[in-house]
Protein backbone atom coordinates (compact mmCIF):
# COMPACT_ATOMS: atom_id res chain seq x y z
CA UNK A 1 0.00 0.00 0.00
CA UNK A 2 1.50 3.33 -1.05
CA UNK A 3 1.95 6.55 0.86
CA UNK A 4 -0.51 8.24 -1.51
CA UNK A 5 -3.25 5.69 -0.82
CA UNK A 6 -2.61 5.85 2.93
CA UNK A 7 -2.81 9.65 2.82
CA UNK A 8 -6.19 9.41 1.06
CA UNK A 9 -7.55 7.41 4.00
CA UNK A 10 -7.12 10.64 6.02
CA UNK A 11 -9.21 12.58 3.50
CA UNK A 12 -12.33 10.42 3.48
CA UNK A 13 -15.59 11.64 5.03
CA UNK A 14 -15.57 9.20 7.96
CA UNK A 15 -12.61 9.16 10.31
CA UNK A 16 -10.00 6.43 9.98
CA UNK A 17 -9.94 4.06 12.96
CA UNK A 18 -6.53 2.40 13.16
CA UNK A 19 -6.09 -1.12 14.45
CA UNK A 20 -3.20 -0.86 16.90
CA UNK A 21 -1.15 -4.07 16.82
CA UNK A 22 2.05 -5.51 18.26
CA UNK A 23 3.00 -8.62 16.27
CA UNK A 24 2.21 -10.50 13.07
CA UNK A 25 -0.69 -12.44 14.59
CA UNK A 26 -2.46 -9.39 16.00
CA UNK A 27 -1.92 -7.60 12.67
CA UNK A 28 -3.49 -10.43 10.71
CA UNK A 29 -6.44 -10.63 13.10
CA UNK A 30 -7.00 -6.87 12.82
CA UNK A 31 -6.93 -7.04 9.04
CA UNK A 32 -9.41 -9.94 9.04
CA UNK A 33 -11.67 -7.90 11.34
CA UNK A 34 -11.99 -5.19 8.71
CA UNK A 35 -9.56 -2.42 9.67
CA UNK A 36 -8.43 -0.29 6.73
CA UNK A 37 -4.97 0.36 8.18
CA UNK A 38 -2.80 -0.59 11.13
CA UNK A 39 -0.65 1.31 13.58
CA UNK A 40 1.86 -0.40 15.81
CA UNK A 41 2.00 0.24 19.55
CA UNK A 42 5.56 0.97 20.73
CA UNK A 43 4.45 0.28 24.31
CA UNK A 44 3.06 -3.15 23.45
CA UNK A 45 6.01 -4.21 21.28
CA UNK A 46 8.52 -3.13 23.95
CA UNK A 47 6.62 -4.96 26.71
CA UNK A 48 6.24 -8.05 24.52
CA UNK A 49 10.04 -8.25 24.26
CA UNK A 50 10.61 -7.57 27.95
CA UNK A 51 11.31 -3.82 27.85
CA UNK A 52 9.54 -0.86 29.46
CA UNK A 53 8.14 1.82 27.16
CA UNK A 54 10.37 4.75 26.23
CA UNK A 55 12.96 3.80 23.58
CA UNK A 56 14.58 1.08 25.71
CA UNK A 57 14.27 -1.40 22.83
CA UNK A 58 16.88 -1.37 20.05
CA UNK A 59 16.07 -0.22 16.53
CA UNK A 60 17.10 -3.65 15.19
CA UNK A 61 14.58 -5.36 17.47
CA UNK A 62 11.85 -2.97 16.37
CA UNK A 63 12.68 -3.59 12.72
CA UNK A 64 12.45 -7.35 13.22
CA UNK A 65 8.94 -7.01 14.65
CA UNK A 66 7.83 -4.47 12.04
CA UNK A 67 9.04 -6.63 9.16
CA UNK A 68 6.95 -9.56 10.42
CA UNK A 69 3.89 -7.30 10.76
CA UNK A 70 4.23 -5.75 7.29
CA UNK A 71 4.70 -9.16 5.66
CA UNK A 72 1.63 -10.57 7.43
CA UNK A 73 -0.92 -8.14 5.95
CA UNK A 74 -2.02 -6.42 2.75
CA UNK A 75 -3.14 -3.15 4.34
CA UNK A 76 -0.97 -0.12 5.20
CA UNK A 77 1.13 -0.15 8.36
CA UNK A 78 2.17 2.96 10.27
CA UNK A 79 4.78 2.63 13.03
CA UNK A 80 4.81 4.32 16.42
CA UNK A 81 8.47 5.34 16.28
CA UNK A 82 8.53 7.25 19.58
CA UNK A 83 11.09 10.10 19.18
CA UNK A 84 12.97 8.39 16.36
CA UNK A 85 15.42 6.53 18.61
CA UNK A 86 18.02 9.31 18.30
CA UNK A 87 18.40 12.99 19.12
CA UNK A 88 20.29 13.77 15.92
CA UNK A 89 17.79 14.55 13.12
CA UNK A 90 19.93 12.94 10.44
CA UNK A 91 20.20 9.71 12.42
CA UNK A 92 16.43 9.75 12.88
CA UNK A 93 16.03 10.13 9.10
CA UNK A 94 18.35 7.14 8.62
CA UNK A 95 16.33 5.07 11.08
CA UNK A 96 13.10 5.99 9.29
CA UNK A 97 14.67 5.00 5.99
CA UNK A 98 15.03 1.47 7.30
CA UNK A 99 11.29 1.42 7.98
CA UNK A 100 10.58 2.69 4.47
CA UNK A 101 12.69 -0.15 3.06
CA UNK A 102 10.39 -2.62 4.88
CA UNK A 103 7.28 -1.15 3.26
CA UNK A 104 6.07 1.02 6.14
CA UNK A 105 3.91 3.92 4.86
CA UNK A 106 3.70 6.10 7.97
CA UNK A 107 5.17 6.90 11.37
CA UNK A 108 4.23 8.60 14.61
CA UNK A 109 7.10 10.69 15.93
CA UNK A 110 6.73 12.59 19.18
CA UNK A 111 7.98 15.59 21.11
CA UNK A 112 7.64 13.84 24.48
CA UNK A 113 10.10 11.60 26.26
CA UNK A 114 9.35 8.82 28.73
CA UNK A 115 11.21 9.23 32.01
CA UNK A 116 10.85 7.36 35.31
CA UNK A 117 8.46 9.96 36.70
CA UNK A 118 6.29 9.99 33.58
CA UNK A 119 6.44 11.78 30.23
CA UNK A 120 8.43 14.97 29.71
CA UNK A 121 7.78 17.53 26.96
CA UNK A 122 10.78 18.16 24.73
CA UNK A 123 11.76 21.08 22.51
CA UNK A 124 9.42 21.78 19.60
CA UNK A 125 12.45 22.89 17.58
CA UNK A 126 13.98 19.42 17.84
CA UNK A 127 10.94 17.61 16.47
CA UNK A 128 10.62 20.25 13.76
CA UNK A 129 14.20 19.51 12.70
CA UNK A 130 13.57 15.77 12.75
CA UNK A 131 10.51 16.14 10.50
CA UNK A 132 12.48 18.30 8.07
CA UNK A 133 15.34 15.79 7.97
CA UNK A 134 12.98 12.86 7.35
CA UNK A 135 11.12 14.64 4.55
CA UNK A 136 14.38 15.73 2.92
CA UNK A 137 15.31 12.06 2.54
CA UNK A 138 11.95 10.29 2.37
CA UNK A 139 9.11 12.24 0.79
CA UNK A 140 6.77 9.27 0.64
CA UNK A 141 6.15 8.53 4.28
CA UNK A 142 3.21 9.88 6.28
CA UNK A 143 4.57 11.73 9.30
CA UNK A 144 2.03 11.92 12.12
CA UNK A 145 3.61 14.46 14.49
CA UNK A 146 2.67 13.68 18.07
CA UNK A 147 2.19 16.67 20.38
CA UNK A 148 2.63 15.69 24.03
CA UNK A 149 1.26 18.82 25.67
CA UNK A 150 -1.78 17.08 27.17
CA UNK A 151 0.03 13.86 28.18
CA UNK A 152 2.59 15.96 30.09
CA UNK A 153 -0.13 18.20 31.61
CA UNK A 154 1.34 21.40 30.22
CA UNK A 155 -0.06 24.47 32.01
CA UNK A 156 -1.26 25.94 28.69
CA UNK A 157 -1.81 22.73 26.76
CA UNK A 158 -4.14 24.12 24.10
CA UNK A 159 -2.09 27.23 23.34
CA UNK A 160 1.16 25.26 23.24
CA UNK A 161 -0.44 22.59 21.05
CA UNK A 162 -1.54 25.20 18.53
CA UNK A 163 1.95 26.71 18.43
CA UNK A 164 3.56 23.32 17.91
CA UNK A 165 0.96 22.28 15.34
CA UNK A 166 1.92 25.28 13.19
CA UNK A 167 5.62 24.49 13.50
CA UNK A 168 5.21 20.84 12.58
CA UNK A 169 2.90 21.63 9.68
CA UNK A 170 5.48 24.09 8.31
CA UNK A 171 8.20 21.45 8.72
CA UNK A 172 6.33 19.04 6.43
CA UNK A 173 4.27 16.82 8.73
CA UNK A 174 1.31 15.07 7.10
CA UNK A 175 -0.85 14.82 10.22
CA UNK A 176 -0.99 15.76 13.90
CA UNK A 177 -1.56 13.46 16.86
CA UNK A 178 -2.72 15.14 20.09
CA UNK A 179 -3.29 12.36 22.64
CA UNK A 180 -5.52 13.16 25.64
CA UNK A 181 -7.03 16.24 24.02
CA UNK A 182 -10.60 15.44 25.08
CA UNK A 183 -12.66 18.61 25.57
CA UNK A 184 -14.86 19.42 22.61
CA UNK A 185 -13.87 23.10 22.71
CA UNK A 186 -10.16 22.21 22.63
CA UNK A 187 -10.68 19.80 19.75
CA UNK A 188 -12.57 22.46 17.79
CA UNK A 189 -9.76 24.97 18.39
CA UNK A 190 -7.17 22.45 17.18
CA UNK A 191 -9.21 21.78 14.05
CA UNK A 192 -9.38 25.49 13.30
CA UNK A 193 -5.67 26.13 13.78
CA UNK A 194 -4.31 24.05 10.92
CA UNK A 195 -5.24 22.20 7.75
CA UNK A 196 -3.59 18.87 8.60
CA UNK A 197 -5.68 15.82 9.55
CA UNK A 198 -5.84 15.37 13.31
CA UNK A 199 -5.49 12.06 15.14
CA UNK A 200 -6.92 11.61 18.64
CA UNK A 201 -6.43 8.86 21.20
CA UNK A 202 -9.50 6.89 22.26
CA UNK A 203 -10.64 7.63 25.81
CA UNK A 204 -13.98 7.49 27.61
CA UNK A 205 -14.07 11.30 27.80
CA UNK A 206 -14.03 11.89 24.06
CA UNK A 207 -17.15 12.81 22.11
CA UNK A 208 -18.64 9.85 20.19
CA UNK A 209 -16.90 8.60 17.07
CA UNK A 210 -19.83 9.85 14.98
CA UNK A 211 -19.53 13.33 16.49
CA UNK A 212 -15.75 13.39 16.09
CA UNK A 213 -16.22 12.49 12.44
CA UNK A 214 -18.76 15.29 11.97
CA UNK A 215 -16.38 17.74 13.65
CA UNK A 216 -13.64 16.86 11.18
CA UNK A 217 -11.33 14.54 13.15
CA UNK A 218 -9.71 12.24 10.61
CA UNK A 219 -8.04 9.50 12.64
CA UNK A 220 -8.54 7.66 15.92
CA UNK A 221 -6.18 5.21 17.60
CA UNK A 222 -6.29 3.12 20.77
CA UNK A 223 -2.61 2.41 21.47
CA UNK A 224 -1.93 -0.58 23.72
CA UNK A 225 -5.49 -0.87 25.10
CA UNK A 226 -6.30 -4.26 23.49
CA UNK A 227 -2.83 -5.62 24.27
CA UNK A 228 -3.18 -4.61 27.94
CA UNK A 229 -6.57 -6.31 28.18
CA UNK A 230 -5.08 -9.50 26.77
CA UNK A 231 -2.16 -9.34 29.21
CA UNK A 232 -4.58 -8.96 32.13
CA UNK A 233 -6.64 -11.90 30.88
CA UNK A 234 -3.47 -14.00 30.57
CA UNK A 235 -2.56 -13.10 34.15
CA UNK A 236 -6.02 -14.11 35.35
CA UNK A 237 -5.81 -17.44 33.52
CA UNK A 238 -2.37 -18.25 34.96
CA UNK A 239 -3.58 -17.44 38.47
CA UNK A 240 -6.61 -19.69 38.02
CA UNK A 241 -4.42 -22.45 36.62
CA UNK A 242 -1.88 -22.42 39.47
CA UNK A 243 -4.71 -22.39 42.00
CA UNK A 244 -6.41 -25.38 40.37
CA UNK A 245 -4.61 -26.98 37.38
CA UNK A 246 -7.48 -29.41 36.94
CA UNK A 247 -9.65 -26.57 35.60
CA UNK A 248 -7.52 -26.44 32.46
CA UNK A 249 -8.38 -29.99 31.39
Amino acid sequence: MSYTKFKKLHQQEELLVLGNVWDAQSALLAEESGFQALGTSSHAIANLLGYPDGEKISVDEILFMIERIVKAVDIPVSVDFEAGYADDPQQVATNVGRLVDLGVVGINIEDGKVIKEGRQLQSADLLQQKIQAIKACHRNIFINARIDTYTTKHANALEESIKRASMYQDAGADGLFVPLAEKKSDIESLLQCCSLPINLFLTSKLPSIAELSRMGIKRLSHGAKIYEQIVQENKNMFEKFIANPALST
